[in-house]
């Protein structure tokens, strides 16, 4: 890999509104300005208003995927609810198509798409503090899941099951589901949402902020099942998060989300093209033991669940089939040895092997990061492994000779299930409860000139991976939609009949549009694979 950077590449691969300063926490009173001022506290940040004449403006245009760069009239960063409604109703008024940005890490260009002209930099919102009134965690969306983390553990010693990428926001990332290492065992982000706050502007074309819980006698709880696997910029802005596991009880913070792991084996073991001596049986082998593994060990409860582990296959070029994860518990080393000589069963003997025990927190913290590329995501679920056909396809196109300048271009598949198929489909928005896989789809390059042909290249890989079902997943699979790809609602290149909005929403569409209707009555909020009102009601 000349010129590249091998451990960036192998990380990519596996790539309140009324809250009171209690341990890390900070004040979050209703209005925060008038907050920090009875406290003698600094006031929140902004708003700050950046056109193109301002310094900062370039940089808050370039926080995003390196592949787009936007051209808004103005960004706002923003400190506050107050601050986010006073930005959106100017948009509003001033009819300017609006979009938000927390940890800029969208794998699309909606953000950056050149209609919008108001842009919502949530970067001033960070706060991650304890809501005794509500017995929650509040989390505002420009947090970082790595601030998250730290927080959390460091001030009471719990976590939530969020993604692997410490640099992720958790604005896009929580209402999009939020999957990570510690879902098999503890279910997903939005399995833990008690409530969300969101400005929203209704059919008088005001903007408002509104609190909506689970409660099952909220008036708002539409607004709140919207966020929980629906994805982001389709309803309004989110302010703030309140996490609390459902079912606990008391008000010790220490026991209303899961505690966090006290230690964690971070592993990586690698079965290389040259070990492998290109040799297909071998290499169809090796990811039919990790999809077996995965199959026979993703049922609610069980041990393995507590091992989150992604075997990613690249092309020739770079040389690197690897098998990265981790594992946690008492039983963490014999997990983790059961899942290394599952995957190694007739297939070779593994190099670079690397076993790190270490605290958890420390763990989490050194998670992948994928920001210095140009990227193109693909994605999907399995209910069962691949087909003969199926892999055979993979290893076509990982082995077909390609331009070098290509740095990266895999097919990554990770452990699922367990505390995930705990949740009915329908108990939130998010549907994939009965998935023991999820598969992503990669290209990564450094060449602005190459995106056309790069993007083509992995278009090409998941048409004939899933030529069976019309070039996209099985719609009783689906796709997921924190990793968005705009090609499913472009009929040009998705000639399969099926809509975007089924593999990614199954059933749970029909009642989203209606929460679009109800709480985006005048569709401010949009983009490609945004949430659609019902047509009745257009």
């Amino acid at each position: 890999m000349s010129g590249v950077n091998r451990r960036q590449l192998l990380r990519t691969a596996t790539a309140a509104a009324s809250g009171v300063v209690a341990g890390l926490g900070l004040d979050t009173p209703a209005s925060a300005a008038e907050g920090a001022a009875e406290a003698g506290c600094t006031p929140p940040l902004g708003p700050v208003k950046a056109g193109p004449d301002d310094a900062r403006y370039a940089y808050l245009v370039r926080r995003g995927q390196k592949r787009w760069v936007g051209t808004p009239d103005q960004v706002w960063v923003v400190g506050s609810t107050e601050q986010v409604v006073a930005a959106v109703q100017e948009a509003v008024d001033s009819d300017k198509k609006i979009a938000v940005r927390s940890g800029g890490h969208c794998a699309e260009g909606w953000v950056d798409d050149p209609a919008v002209r108001v842009l919502i930099d949530m970067s001033g919102m960070t706060q991650v503090s304890y809501d005794p009134a509500r017995r929650a965690f509040a989390v505002e969306p420009g947090a970082t899941l790595g601030e998250v983390y730290r927080r959390l553990v460091l001030g009471w010693g719990v976590t939530i099951p969020a993604g692997w990428c410490p640099g992720v926001g958790a604005g896009g990332h929580i209402c999009g589901g939020g999957y990570g290492v510690l879902s098999r065992a503890m279910g997903l982000v939005v399995d833990h949402l008690y409530a969300v706050e969101v400005v929203v502007v209704g059919r008088d074309g005001k903007a408002s902020a509104v609190v909506a819980t689970r409660e099952a006698s909220d008036p708002n709880r539409e607004l709140w099942w919207g966020h929980t696997g629906g994805g982001g910029g389709n309803f309004g802005v989110v302010t703030r998060y309140w996490l609390r596991t459902p079912g606990a009880e008391g008000s010790d913070p220490g026991q209303l989300l899961p505690r966090a792991p006290k230690s964690a084996i971070a592993f990586s073991s690698q079965w290389p093209w040259q070990a492998l001596k290109l040799d297909e049986p071998k290499f169809t082998r090796l990811i039919r033991n990790h999809m077996d593994w995965c199959e026979r060990n993703s049922a609610v409860g069980a041990a393995a669940t507590r091992l989150y582990a992604d075997l990613t296959v690249g092309r020739k070029a770079n040389d690197l089939n690897l098998a990265g994860g981790q594992v946690f518990g008492p039983d963490a080393a014999e997990l983790l040895d059961d899942y290394l000589a599952a995957l190694g069963a007739g297939v070779g003997t593994p190099v670079n092997v690397v076993r790190t025990e270490q605290p958890w927190l420390a763990a989490a913290l050194d998670g992948p990061n994928s920001d210095i590329y140009r990227l193109k995501i693909k994605s999907g679920y399995l209910r069962k492994g691949f087909s003969d056909a199926q892999l055979a396809a993979v290893y076509e196109n990982l082995t077909r000779e390609q331009d070098p300048k290509l740095l990266f271009g895999s097919v990554g598949i990770a452990s699922y299930g367990g505390q995930i198929s705990a949740v009915a489909p329908d108990a939130t928005a998010f549907p994939h409860r009965d998935a023991v896989m999820r598969v992503q789809y990669t290209a990564a390059w450094d060449d602005p000139g190459q995106d056309a042909t790069y993007v083509e290249w992995l278009r090409r890989l998941y048409r004939e991976i899933h030529a069976d079902t019309g070039g996209v997943p099985d719609p009783k699979d689906g796709a997921y939609i924190n990793y968005p790809d705009d090609d499913l609602a472009d009929p040009a290149v998705n000639t399969s009949g099926i809509p975007w909005s089924t593999l990614y929403f199954k059933d749970n569409y029909p009642r989203l549009q209606k929460v679009k209707a109800t709480w985006d009555p005048k569709n401010i909020f949009s983009h490609t694979l945004g949430i659609e009102p019902p047509k009745a009601t257009r």
